[in-house]
C-alpha cells in the first residue's frame, strides 16, 4: 500500500517535471508560431501579455513579450496576423504553458511600413497634418540647416543659396540622420534652433532606403517640427520617398537643390529686375503727375478770375449792400415800433395817473378848503392881527407890560407898537 502511495506525484513536482522537460527540448527552445493576435490589451508597464489564436482550428496560446517597445516597431493590434519567434515555457505556480516571444512581424507586410501606417494614421487623426502651414520669408537673412556636415546635402543647399541670394546666411547645425541616436539628435538641433533668431530651417537627408530614413518617421520629431515657430522645409530622401516629417513641415522639398530655392523665393536677379521696372514705373509715374499738375496749374492760371480779379468781390458787394439797406429799414421798422409801444405806454400811464389820482386830488381840495376856513391868515383878512412878544404869540394880557415891544401881523404886513397901557378885563 505504501508502495503504491509512494507513485504518486504532487501537482508541484508533476508541474516541475515537466517544465523540465520543456526547458530541456531543443525544439521548444526556439519555436516559430504564426497567428492572430487575440485578447489584446494586457498591458503591464513595458512588458504586453496577450494570445496567439489559430484561425482555423481557433487554438489559442498564452503569449508574452517583455520590453515590447524596444523589440518591436509597430502596435500590435486584436486581430492582426503576426508571424513570431519565441521560447515555451511552464509557469509552474499555474501549471500552464505560454511562449515567451523574442520578437514579432507582422504577416504579408514589413514590421516598419506598418508602424509607419500607424502612426500616420494617429498624427493625422490628431489633426497634425492640417495644422496652418507658416509662409516662408521673401528675403531670408539667416538659413538654418540641420543635416549630416559630411552629405552632399549641406553643399547642394549652400551653393543654390549662394546662386540665388547670396545676402543669405547659411549656417550648419549638425546631427546624426540615420540610427538610433538619429532623431534625439535632431530634436535637439531643431529645439535650439527655434531659440533663435532663423528665418527658415532646412531639415534632411540624402535618399536611402526605409530603416535609413526611418528617423523622420519618429514620433517625437514629428511633434516638434509641428510645434516649430521657425517655417521648417524638409528634404528627407528622393521624390518618391515621403516621412512623417514631410507631413508636418510647413513646406516640402524633393532634393536639398529644391528646398534651397523654396527657402529662397525670390532670387537676386529677379530682385533686381523687379527693383528696376518698379524704378521706371516710379519715373514714369512722376512724370504723368508732373504733366497733369501742369495742365491743371495752365488751367487755373487762364481762369477768368485770375483775368478778371474784381469779379471775384463784385457779388459780395452787391450783396453787401442789400444786407445793409435791408438792416437799415429793419432798425428803422424797429425803432418805430418800438416808439409806438412807448407811446401807448405813456398814455396808459397818464390815464392810469388820471384815474389814480383824481380822488386824491378831490379829497386834497376839500381839506384845503376846510383848512383855510380855519386858517389864521384867512382871519386876519377880516381884520384881526396876531400880537407876538419875543417871538411868542400873546395869548393873554398878562404876557405883556407897558412899555413892551410888540410885533402884529396883519394879512399884508406887520408893524411894531408899544405898550403904553394895560387894562385886564
Amino acid at each position: 500500500m505504501e508502495k503504491e502511495r509512494n507513485q504518486y506525484l504532487t501537482v508541484c513536482a508533476l508541474t516541475a517535471y515537466l517544465k523540465r522537460k520543456f526547458d530541456a527540448d531543443p525544439y521548444l527552445a526556439k519555436v516559430y508560431v504564426t497567428g492572430e493576435i487575440s485578447n489584446m490589451g494586457r498591458r503591464r508597464g513595458p512588458h504586453l501579455y496577450f494570445s496567439i489564436k489559430d484561425s482555423e482550428s481557433n487554438a489559442v496560446i498564452n503569449a508574452s513579450m517583455f520590453g515590447y517597445e524596444r523589440r518591436i516597431k509597430f502596435q500590435p493590434e486584436e486581430g492582426m496576423k503576426i508571424n513570431a519567434i519565441g521560447r515555451v515555457e511552464i509557469y509552474e505556480p499555474r501549471g500552464s504553458y505560454s511562449i515567451i516571444l523574442e520578437s514579432m512581424t507582422p504577416d504579408g507586410v514589413g514590421e516598419l511600413f506598418l508602424a509607419y501606417e500607424q502612426l500616420k494614421r494617429k498624427l493625422q487623426a490628431e489633426g497634425l497634418f492640417d495644422l496652418p502651414k507658416k509662409q516662408v520669408p521673401l528675403f531670408p537673412k539667416k538659413i538654418a540647416v540641420v543635416t549630416s556636415p559630411t552629405g552632399a546635402v549641406i553643399e547642394d543647399i549652400a551653393r543654390t543659396v549662394q546662386r540665388r541670394f547670396p545676402s543669405a546666411q547659411v549656417i550648419l547645425f549638425p546631427a546624426v540622420v540615420q540610427g538610433e541616436k538619429a532623431a534625439p539628435a535632431i530634436i535637439r538641433q531643431l529645439q535650439r534652433i527655434d531659440n533663435m533668431d532663423f528665418d527658415t530651417l532646412i531639415v534632411g537627408r540624402g535618399g536611402g532606403s526605409i530603416e535609413d530614413l526611418w528617423a523622420f518617421n519618429d514620433e517625437n520629431l514629428a511633434r516638434t517640427v509641428a510645434s516649430m515657430k521657425t517655417p521648417v522645409i524638409s528634404s528627407v530622401g528622393h521624390e518618391t520617398d515621403n516621412t512623417l516629417v514631410d507631413f508636418v513641415s510647413d513646406r516640402r522639398a524633393a532634393t536639398p537643390t529644391a528646398a534651397a530655392e523654396l527657402a529662397t523665393p525670390v532670387t537676386l536677379q529677379q530682385l533686381t529686375t523687379r527693383l528696376q521696372e518698379l524704378h521706371l514705373r516710379q519715373i514714369s509715374r512722376i512724370k504723368q503727375m508732373i504733366d497733369m499738375r501742369q495742365q491743371r496749374l495752365n488751367r487755373v492760371a487762364t481762369h477768368v478770375i485770375f483775368q478778371q480779379p474784381d469779379r471775384l468781390y463784385t457779388g459780395y458787394n452787391q450783396r453787401i449792400d442789400q444786407l445793409s439797406h435791408a438792416l437799415q429799414q429793419l432798425t428803422k421798422q424797429k425803432v418805430i415800433n418800438e416808439e409806438h409801444k412807448l407811446a401807448a405806454i405813456l398814455q396808459r400811464q397818464q390815464q392810469l395817473q388820471r384815474s389814480l389820482l383824481q380822488p386824491v386830488q378831490e379829497r386834497l381840495q376839500l381839506l384845503s378848503t376846510k383848512l383855510d376856513l380855519v386858517s389864521p391868515l384867512k382871519i386876519l383878512s377880516s381884520g384881526y392881527a396876531i400880537v407876538e412878544h419875543d417871538n411868542k404869540v400873546v395869548r393873554s394880557i398878562t404876557n405883556i407890560t407897558i412899555n413892551d415891544e410888540i410885533d402884529m401881523r396883519f394879512s399884508d404886513g406887520h408893524a411894531t407898537a408899544k405898550i403904553t397901557g394895560v387894562q385886564h378885563e
